[in-house]
C-alpha cells in the first residue's frame, strides 16, 4: 500500500532512524499496519548485545510510534513537506512481551484514539510470527515547521 520512497513523504526520519519498511494497510482516522525487516545490519545491534544481538525497548516504541505518525499524518492532510511535523511527547502502558532479533519481520499495528487541540493519541501493538512482542500507547505533538 505505501513503500519506502512514499514513506519518506510522510516521515521525516532519515537511516538508522527510520523504522518503518512499508505500509500494508491504512484507514484513515482509524488504523494502519507497517512492517519493519530486522537485519543483523541494524546499527544498534553493534552495541545491544554484539553476542546476542537484541532490538531495543525504546526503538520498538519509535518503530510503531513513527507507523502511527504516518496515520496521524494521512488523517491530517499534512506532511513535513506541507510544514508539519509530529513529535513524541509521551508513551503510557509500555509493555514488552519477548526480544525482537535479527531476522524478525516486525508488523506494527496503530490505532487512533483521540486527539486534542494538536495532540494526537494512539494504541501501538508490535507482532512477530503473529506473537505480541510489544504494546504501547503513544502521544505524539504537531509542530509546524519551515519548509
Amino acid at each position: 500500500m505505501m513503500n519506502i520512497n512514499e514513506l519518506k513523504t510522510y516521515l521525516p526520519q532519515r537511516y538508522p532512524f527510520l523504522l518503518v519498511d512499508r505500509i500494508i494497510e491504512l484507514v484513515p482516522n482509524e488504523k494502519i499496519v507497517g512492517i519493519k525487516n530486522v537485519t543483523v545490519n541494524e546499527p544498534f545491534f553493534n552495541g545491544h548485545f554484539p553476542n546476542d544481538p537484541v532490538m531495543p525497548g525504546v526503538l520498538l516504541i519509535e518503530a510503531m510510534t513513527q507507523t502511527a505518525g504516518v496515520l496521524g499524518f494521512v488523517s491530517e492532510n499534512k506532511s513535513p513537506d506541507k510544514g508539519y511535523n509530529y513529535l513524541l511527547v509521551g508513551t503510557d502502558k509500555a509493555r514488552f512481551k519477548r526480544p525482537v532479533t535479527p531476522g524478525d519481520q516486525l508488523v506494527m499495528h496503530a490505532r487512533f484514539i483521540t486527539r486534542k487541540r494538536h495532540i494526537l493519541k494512539f494504541s501501538c501493538e508490535a507482532y512477530v510470527d503473529d506473537q505480541l512482542v510489544a504494546s504501547v500507547e503513544t502521544l505524539v505533538a504537531e509542530q509546524k515547521i519551515e519548509v
